[in-house]
């Protein structure tokens, strides 16, 4: 499988993670979407004729939306579906209209309403903490569950990386626990923005 790949792609990442998680190898093809616009060039809107990212190749087939890469990385992967997946990779949509173009505004000075974007955001993590905190409260710690998802996988990424677009996470215990968690899942890779956990050595 071929992932066409920016970088600092929010939207690429969540893809890079979930196949990380999986143990399932993919061929990065890194595409200069800032400043070169690579993604509007005559070959990738051959793939893509949207012009955006990421895109999967995966032998003929080819798919243009993160959500639907993520379906089709887990079809053979139960353990990483559940009934409730829908309502959060709509949710992660709403994410990425606002958080995620916070995030491009502050970041690459991509053309944005930008304190309509910080507030629609805003209104989203209120609204994650709101659900995060009633799963702690009957012991579970993910979106949909006792595990993960590709519910908390879509929705990890434009989460995390909201400072980058002046939107605090300090107000948000529960989601700052839920991205804990997934920090900690065996297999999970870094971006520019989002680390691993580090535990510090103690001196002996």
């Amino acid at each position: 499988m071929i992932l066409y790949d920016y970088v600092l792609s929010a939207s690429c990442y969540k893809v890079r993670l979930m196949a990380a998680l999986l143990g399932t190898p993919l061929t990065l093809r890194a595409v200069n979407f800032h400043p070169g616009r690579e993604h509007k060039s005559p070959e990738m809107l051959a793939l893509n004729p949207k012009g955006t990212l990421p895109i999967l190749q995966d032998g003929d087939t080819v798919l243009t939306d993160s959500a639907d890469i993520l379906r089709h990385l887990t079809a053979d992967h139960p353990e990483w579906q559940s009934s409730d997946d829908d309502r959060w990779l709509d949710f992660a949509s709403d994410l990425n209209d606002s958080l995620g173009l916070a995030r491009l505004h502050d970041v690459i000075g991509y053309a944005a309403d930008i304190d309509t974007a910080r507030a629609a955001g805003v209104t989203a993590l209120r609204k994650l903490e709101a659900h995060l905190t009633e799963q702690r409260f009957e012991g579970l710690i993910f979106l949909t569950g006792k595990t993960p998802t590709i519910a908390d996988i879509a929705c990890f990424p434009n989460t995390a990386l909201a400072p980058d677009g002046g939107v605090s996470l300090d107000p948000y215990p529960s989601i700052r626990l839920w991205m804990r968690a997934i920090r900690s899942l065996p297999g999970f890779i870094e971006m520019p923005g989002i680390h691993r956990l580090h535990e510090l050595a103690h001196p002996a």
